[in-house]
């Protein structure tokens, strides 16, 4: 854990950017020290496909409905 003031963490921010990437945990602590901001990354996350994106890429046969022989048995 990296604990730095504003000044400090402007003079080390490579250093602390990858100490961020690595799992570290970095506060930087304001002048005023009324509060403290936590440093963390954030992983680009992937996104669902587009609606209608899969348009003519699915197919159903003409048959699809019909009765199959081999389920004449469990057919009415």
């Amino acid at each position: 854990m990296y604990q730095v003031n504003v000044r400090e963490a402007q003079q080390r921010f490579p250093e602390l950017m990858n100490a961020i990437l690595g799992g570290e945990t970095v506060f930087i602590t304001p002048e005023n020290e009324e509060a403290r901001l936590q440093l963390v990354v954030v992983r680009k996350t992937k996104r669902p496909p587009p609606f209608g994106s899969a348009k003519g890429l699915i197919t159903m046969a003409d048959d699809f409905e019909a009765p199959r022989s081999n389920f004449k048995e469990y057919l009415p």
